[in-house]
């Protein structure tokens, strides 16, 4: 049974429900793509996690919408960026409230470089939330973490498309917002989208 607070996608101010007209076939592909984002990004090639930090922070106006918890509430933040065949091109931004890190989703704080999908899709308690996407800006706290990645390569475009959803589990929220970079396009369009296996098929999906 699906709660009502995954029944929702994660919107604030310029986050959307759907793809707009001017995404791609592509783009709208990898945004609204159910199931594990990482065995996606295997089926393109080799696929390695960096943990570019860890840290506790109080939740920021945009996130804290999504969560449905109070801005500045204390919550634990893991960013990494997953990179294919040696190029960079998923960086990624998860948090849960604090108190939730030590709880239900404890599982966060020991990962290492394991992916977030290794505690995520093996549990039946674990519930995902529909997506939300947009086009990053400054006002968006997950815009920093794609331009620090960003900053370390000259000449790189910092137009980055960016999704999120919510998974629930035991009434706790985790947020995760995953974003893709110009070089991954470049990645993407050298190959026909992977098609979905069965168990990646959700009801409604894209």
């Amino acid at each position: 049974m699906i709660t009502d607070a995954a029944r929702y996608a994660p919107l604030a101010p310029g986050w959307l429900a759907g793809p707009p007209p001017l995404l791609s076939r592509a783009q709208r592909h990898w945004l609204f793509r159910p199931g594990a984002l990482t065995a996606g990004l295997r089926q393109l090639g080799r696929v390695r996690l960096e943990v570019l930090a860890e840290y506790a922070e109080g939740a920021r106006a945009d996130e804290a919408c999504a969560m449905r918890i109070a801005a500045g509430s204390p919550v634990w933040v893991r960013e990494v960026l997953m990179s294919i065949d040696g190029v960079d091109g998923v960086p990624a931004r998860s948090l849960t409230p604090l108190r939730a890190s030590h709880g239900p989703w404890q599982g966060m704080r020991r990962l290492s470089t394991r992916p977030l999908a290794d505690m995520l899709y093996h549990d039946r308690t674990v519930q995902r939330s529909p997506f939300a996407c947009r086009r990053l800006s400054p006002e968006v706290p997950f815009h920093a973490t794609a331009a620090r990645v960003l900053a370390a390569r000259p000449g790189a475009r910092a137009d980055v498309w960016a999704r999120r959803s919510v998974f629930w589990r035991l009434g706790e929220p985790l947020l995760v917002a995953e974003g893709f970079l110009p070089a991954f396009w470049e990645i993407a369009g050298r190959r026909p989208a992977p098609p979905l296996r069965p168990h990646q098929r959700t009801p409604g999906a894209r």
